[in-house]
């Protein structure tokens, strides 16, 4: 039916990335504080339909080269179970609605929501194409989704929260570009022409680099000064055997099983990683909230 067709090609599978939004609420101590949920929450929704409307257009400019990919072919728009035409409408009324849902919460959220959809669009189009910033462009996301948790409900951004998300959107980034590379091999740069820039053993250095930054990043974040008198104890720190787990269990799925790097699909089907993303998540609700 073409209504799941369109459902499908929205991606709903990769909307949990949006759940990023909630980061500056969680770590504000405002969770339970009912009326800021709830905004951040219909934040979350605004993001889903923005996102899905944006993979529609992303799927439009990589018709030719998704076509040609083993996995990528079956969406969709690549199938022809949707028409170009159709897939740019939706895409049309889906970003303007969004747009306008965001200017109806606040004005800075509205900015910071104009500048991601701005980016995306940058990126399907021009951005994708140039060595390095492609990755940067993609790791802008979950730092944009973490600013506009934080200012539908005007809570002040923590910089140690903006540089760690940025680091593991690095990191993730790079995981995947690697993938591409060592799935697709000769034809990696048939399906995504830049790949022809990046080498594994390029991409592994870099991997290398943003994951000691990451761990460390978020090791000083949890005994920074600014960090204990916040949240007025210093066993943060205990939290971040979790993440340890959790990039090392990454690695591992990546270049040891061929894991698709995708974090939303790794996380839905390795119990593992899961387990430990659910393990970290309440270890920070302990320590903070209780």
């Amino acid at each position: 039916m073409l209504p799941v067709k369109i459902i499908e090609a929205m991606r709903p599978a990769q909307w949990t990335k949006n759940f990023f939004i909630f980061a500056a609420l969680v770590f504000s101590r405002k969770f339970f504080d009912w009326p800021s949920f709830l905004k951040v929450a219909e934040a979350f929704l605004l993001y889903c339909l923005l996102t899905g409307s944006l993979y529609l257009f992303n799927d439009f400019m990589d018709l030719k080269e998704d076509r040609a990919h083993p996995i990528k072919c079956r969406r969709p728009l690549a199938s022809g179970a949707i028409s170009p035409g159709l897939a740019l409408i939706i895409f049309s009324v889906g970003s303007l609605a969004a747009l306008l849902w965001a200017l109806a919460l606040n004005w800075p959220f509205f900015l910071i929501t104009a500048i991601y959809f701005l980016l995306q669009v940058s990126y399907s189009l021009k951005l994708k194409h140039i060595v390095i910033l492609d990755i940067f462009v993609l790791a802008s996301g979950f730092v944009i989704r973490v600013a506009a948790g934080g200012l539908v409900v005007n809570v002040p951004l923590s910089s140690w929260l903006l540089i760690c998300t940025s680091l593991l959107a690095l990191f993730i980034g790079m995981s995947k570009r690697r993938h591409e590379l060592v799935i697709l091999e000769e034809k990696a740069a048939d399906h995504r022409p830049i790949l022809k820039e990046y080498s594994p053993y390029l991409l592994d250095q870099m991997i290398s680099v943003v994951t000691a930054s990451t761990v460390i990043a978020y090791c000083l974040y949890t005994i920074s000064p600014e960090t204990v008198e916040k949240f007025g104890t210093r066993n943060l720190i205990y939290s971040s055997i979790f993440v340890l787990y959790g990039i090392f269990r990454y690695l591992y799925l990546v270049h040891q099983k061929g894991s698709s790097g995708n974090p939303e699909e790794l996380v839905i089907k390795d119990k593992p990683l899961l387990i430990d993303i659910i393990l970290w998540g309440f270890s920070i609700f302990l320590i903070i909230y209780f």
